[in-house]
């Protein structure tokens, strides 16, 4: 647990994270291309001392039944998360800024430069969420028509990662001396050629962007299949996890936890964070009347094409939607961990697909609570002292208002119980996760020569 406080990211569905979020009377409708919205999302999020924020992207508009997409927000329009970080930055000087980017349509080169780039904008806030791409109408935009398989995909991100940290270290820290009076701008022997050739890459070097004020921009990653976790295992230092109970969410933190020692690595360097949906009020009846509204905006055909897209785009349409789902399931190209944790709540509760496609739309299969501020600050407390997270990734159902709810009245209950800083410790995302500023390769091999 390290020094005992929980880390917390801030995720910024644009309207909030339940379905309906954008009708709710307590939501910023255009959210997804209103800059002012998230400015100011951002600033109360960095007054209530959260460890980042955190964007999600895909590169398509999310592919639906038109009745259904029409009436969505999420993944239908919005800002490119790199761009909006960059002007995030401008407005916020402590909290940490995360971006998603593919392994599956960047190239290592791109990607490196442009997380190494927000590094110096935001003076060591960067985090980049490295993730694979399996819906098919991201490959139509790439003149493709099909998806790799799911172990193509990862073997192609552990090489995209390693030369994306290679290239992080092109330049030793002190490379830059800028001495106008010699005028030598930097020390040739400080700059390095990665020349990495592998099975998918080609890669000469060096970056163009000096090392990044972190040495490497923290990576985040979202993987729950044995693959994605022995991704996390190797590389993350942060983890987005989908667990829906406290049992499975235990499971897996021991699971990647023992990964990471396998790898020689400290299981205190990566900070597993489960998505947490909250809905609050300030009775207990309060907070079921929110939800309870929320949960009436969901119109019936949304509700059963979320659930399809959960499981990994599972046509669900020739089966009656007051009819549990099919046994048994055809197969899925899907997220292992949405896809088996929705399954097991569907057969366990023995669910139609309309009570199922109502549960998971709301928070498209991440854990929905709702409750009085007290209440999910004793739910987060039990899961972070019984070894089930590092802390939570927070998605608010409808935002600003649940967002502006989850900092006024739940974050300073958690830190009456000394479970969260009251004030940031440190200037970089590195400080705030409690994680070390990687040594350049370059660097330790020429430590290593010197002390020979």
């Amino acid at each position: 647990m390290g020094d005992g406080k929980m880390r917390l990211a801030a995720y910024f569905n644009p309207t909030g994270h339940h379905v309906a979020s954008w009708r709710h009377p307590r939501a910023q409708a255009d959210a997804p291309i209103n800059i002012d919205h998230y400015a100011e999302i951002a600033r109360t999020a960095e007054r209530a001392r959260f460890d980042m924020i955190f964007l999600a992207d895909g590169n398509a508009t999310r592919q639906a039944d038109i009745e259904a997409i029409s009436r969505s927000v999420q993944f239908i329009a919005h800002f490119e998360p790199l761009t909006l970080l960059s002007a995030l930055a401008m407005v916020t000087k402590k909290i940490g800024l995360v971006g998603t980017a593919s392994t599956t349509y960047n190239d290592p080169y791109n990607t490196a430069r442009k997380f190494a780039s927000l590094d110096y904008i935001s003076k060591g806030r960067a985090g980049w969420n490295c993730v694979t791409s399996n819906q098919i109408a991201e490959a139509y935009n790439f003149g493709r028509d099909h998806v790799d398989p799911h172990p193509v995909r990862y073997a192609r991100a552990h090489e995209f990662v390693e030369v994306v940290k290679g290239l992080w270290d092109s330049w030793d820290d002190d490379a830059f001396v800028r001495d106008t009076q010699t005028g030598l701008y930097f020390e040739p022997d400080r700059m390095h050629y990665l020349n990495h050739k592998g099975p998918n890459y080609s890669v000469r070097g060096p970056l163009n962007v000096p090392r990044p004020i972190q040495g490497h921009p923290v990576i985040v990653q979202a993987g729950a299949s044995d693959e994605g976790k022995e991704l996390a295992g190797r590389y993350a230092e942060a983890i987005f996890s989908p667990h829906l109970n406290i049992e499975a969410a235990k499971t897996y933190y021991e699971d990647v936890k023992s990964r990471m020692r396998r790898y020689g690595r400290d299981p205190d360097h990566c900070k597993i964070l489960p998505g947490l949906c909250v809905v609050i009020g300030q009775t207990e009846a309060d907070a079921k009347a929110n939800f309870d509204y929320l949960q009436s905006l969901i119109h019936p055909m949304v509700g059963r094409e979320i659930l399809s897209t959960m499981l990994g785009g599972m046509d669900l349409s020739p089966y009656p939607l007051d009819e549990p789902l099919p046994d048994p399931l055809p197969p899925t190209n899907g997220s292992r961990g949405h896809y088996d944790s929705i399954v097991a709540m569907a057969r366990k509760e023995n669910l139609t697909i309309r009570q199922l496609g109502e549960r998971v739309a709301g928070a498209r299969g991440k854990n929905i609570v709702y409750g009085t501020p007290k209440w999910i600050a004793d739910y987060m407390e039990e899961w972070f002292t019984n070894g089930a997270c590092d802390g939570f990734c927070v998605m608010p159902a409808y935002i600003p208002g649940a967002h502006d709810d989850f900092c006024n009245y739940v974050i300073p209950e958690l830190q009456k119980r000394g479970l969260f800083r009251t004030e940031y410790e440190g200037s970089t995302l590195r400080e705030h996760l409690g994680l070390p500023r990687p040594p350049s390769r370059y660097a330790e091999a020429r430590a290593q020569t010197a002390a020979e």
